[in-house]
């Protein structure tokens, strides 16, 4: 058994999960080491770019307040960047272990590396991103040789980073659903189908069209899309679609916006649907934690996660998504069996607090 550990983690944001879905999981996973009765601490920069845009949104004070009552233990400090190079000498004392996600620079990662001697914290370099596969040239700007380790979000990364980036350790790390916060919502208004998404950087803009808006159109359903990044050009093609967009929604807010569709859809950008097929990211575990039936376009579980055809279905083009959509949307019992299925394997497999336990095994392996 692992004693108490003091545990630092280095994110973008906690606060602010504006086109920051990496907030989801991180949430969760210290949510459960928390819970566990480990030392926690939590960092952001105090003017960090998601927390930025958050503001600019009209629920952003809803946001803000739900993250905080939802999380009232986690112990969540900013710093200001400029001031970088003062702050981790009183914060990073008996320290454990520390982790730095990838969406933070560089010149931070080398400063915590260069105090670890001095302190004789291990430290752990977390991706959950497409980075190591698509811009590779970004993460080699992180000296992950002198990592003791790294957390890779799926097979295909962790092998990246042993072959490409010669990581002296790395472990497969899979994101997983925070069911103390995503569950099921009985509504007895269920109807349509949800989407939830950013646009960003035409990812996946061929995929929405086919899986997404061709279907919709077709069937002239109910569907709502959320997420931010649409262009204003993309928020018309769903309006013509007879699709409502609904903009940004606060990641606390999904079970709720969950329970009032009939379903739902995933359509992984496109490096997850080829190079790195096998990572499912956030949004499948919490779709099936809140126990809604879930439709996706073409990805491959290499990794065997999940219960293909049983925990949600996957179809091969955007004429099989309509079909299957249709089914769906008449057959009540499918639905049923299909949203029972996938909560089964996630309450079974996929919670934060099956990965803090992980975590923890794998701390105990760093000799922590």
């Amino acid at each position: 058994m692992t004693s108490h550990l003091q545990l630092r983690f280095f994110a973008h944001s906690w606060r602010s999960d504006w086109n920051h879905g990496n907030a989801h999981f991180l949430r969760g996973l210290t949510y459960e080491l928390t819970r566990l009765g480990h030392g926690v601490r939590c960092y952001e920069p105090e003017d960090a770019w998601s927390f930025r845009n958050l503001l600019h949104e009209s629920s952003a004070a809803e946001s803000l307040a739900e993250f905080h009552s939802t999380f009232p233990n986690l112990d969540v400090r900013t710093y200001a960047p400029a001031r970088i190079q003062q702050f981790p000498e009183k914060e990073l004392k008996d320290t454990d272990v520390v982790v730095v996600h990838e969406w933070n620079p560089p010149e931070l990662a080398s400063l915590i590396l260069s105090l670890r001697t001095r302190f004789g914290y291990r430290v752990l370099f977390h991706d959950t991103h497409h980075r190591a596969y698509s811009i590779p040239e970004q993460i080699a700007e992180f000296p992950i040789a002198e990592f003791d380790g790294v957390l890779a979000f799926g097979e295909a990364i962790r092998r990246i980073y042993t072959e490409k980036f010669q990581a002296r350790r790395a472990w497969t790390f899979h994101e997983a659903a925070d069911t103390a916060h995503f569950q099921p919502i009985a509504s007895k208004d269920s109807a349509g189908i949800s989407w939830i998404g950013n646009w960003g950087d035409e990812e996946r803009t061929r995929e929405l069209h086919e899986f997404l808006i061709s279907p919709v159109k077709a069937l002239r359903t109910d569907a709502v899309v959320y997420g931010v990044r649409y262009p204003a050009g993309a928020a018309e093609i769903l309006q013509a679609s007879g699709i409502r967009y609904a903009g940004y929604l606060p990641n606390l807010a999904a079970p709720r916006a969950y329970s009032r569709a009939a379903l739902t859809l995933h359509i992984p950008r496109k490096y997850y649907a080829n190079g790195l097929s096998g990572i499912p990211t956030i949004r499948m575990f919490e779709a099936m934690a809140c126990g809604v039936p879930l439709v996706c376009s073409p990805w491959s579980d290499t990794e065997s996660l999940f219960r293909p055809g049983q925990d949600y279905l996957c179809v091969s083009d955007g004429r099989s998504m309509q079909a299957e959509i249709s089914h769906l949307l008449h057959d009540e019992s499918a639905r049923r069996q299909l949203a029972r299925h996938g909560l089964e394997t996630i309450r079974q497999r996929h919670t934060c607090a099956h990965r803090a336990q992980e975590f923890l095994q794998i701390c105990q392996e760093l000799g922590r």
